[in-house]
């Protein structure tokens, strides 16, 4: 697959990987996996970044730009998005085996890093809370604009009354099979009223309406139907590590509701941020903030590698 973006200069163009690898799953479901910044430092600590649905590496670029002069970031497309091959087994159980797959791929045994998850992505870090491999390796997580349960009763896509009527007209539009097609100026009009804040400036919804309309119609209805049905919150009870939790007040898709329970529930939850007038894509539309969030928990958990 094609890198899925056009973006060739600044700072949402997907950067240069010092390292790539296919990281092979559970189910032998291939993985593309991407290691940039520090990768011959042993002192660098190791961050890793899973993205959410209908989006690839590329979603991270901010981050990685910024995290790369000290830190060895690892970051991997989910299975059928980007450039990881699509997979007839889409569950949350597969996005837990993936991200042990890649955990394993890329850090040494014992080594702690700092996971980050957006969106799906959080709840691929949720699902895994119970895995060995994820215990192993995991120092402290973040979790941005995602939820546990009731993705589609809770999300205020539609400007209606909560109901029957609205979840039933937002599980069509969510699982909808039609084409995205091109980024046309409609075609970043209505993105950005359903994933972002009506302040995101041009290039940000640019560059996530590049990314999001390169993911398979076929990838985007499957996942659809497992998020449709997601139910993790006794995966969230699992979630030992210390966890913070990131929010924008204008997110449609994970609303703030979703990440007050998150915090109810976490077992070691040390902080929680609502930032106001942002949507659903967190690391694009405050990238600094995401940013500092990162550093601060590896400042706080990270662990070296031993020897160092």
């Amino acid at each position: 697959m094609s890198r899925p973006t056009r973006e060739v200069s600044g700072p949402y163009a997907p950067p240069v990987p010092a390292r790539e690898l296919t990281a092979v799953s559970a189910d032998g479901a291939r993985l593309h996996v991407e290691v940039h910044g520090a990768v011959d430092d042993p002192a660098a600590p190791a961050v890793v970044l899973a993205h959410g649905w209908t989006c690839s590496t590329a979603f991270w670029a901010a981050q990685i730009r910024e995290l790369a002069a000290d830190h060895r970031v690892i970051v991997y497309d989910q299975r059928g998005h980007g450039r990881s091959p699509a997979s007839p087994a889409c569950s949350t159980d597969g996005l837990a085996d993936d991200l042990e797959a890649v955990l394993a791929a890329t850090l040494a045994p014992g080594e702690k890093a700092v996971l980050v998850g957006h969106s799906m992505g959080g709840m691929t870090l949720i699902a895994a809370s119970e895995r060995a491999g994820f215990r192993a390796h995991a120092a402290a997580v973040l979790l941005c604009s995602t939820g546990s349960s009731r993705l589609v009763a809770e999300s205020l896509l539609l400007p209606m009354r909560a109901g029957r009527p609205r979840t039933w007209l937002t599980k069509q539009i969510l699982g909808s099979r039609a084409p995205l097609g091109p980024v046309t100026p409609l075609a970043r009009r209505i993105l950005k009223y359903g994933t972002m804040g009506p302040g995101s400036a041009p290039a940000m919804v640019e560059a996530c309406a590049r990314i999001v309309h390169a993911c398979p119609r076929q990838v985007r209805y499957s996942w659809s139907k497992v998020l449709d049905l997601l139910d993790l919150d006794h995966a969230v009870r699992e979630l030992r590590v210390p966890t913070e939790v990131v929010v924008g007040t204008a997110d449609r898709l994970t609303p703030a509701v979703h990440a007050r329970s998150l915090v109810a529930a976490l077992p070691h939850c040390v902080g929680s941020t609502e930032l106001p007038g942002i949507g659903h894509m967190t690391p694009i539309e405050a990238p600094d903030l995401v940013t500092t969030r990162i550093r601060a928990l590896v400042a706080t958990y990270a662990v070296i590698k031993e020897g160092v």
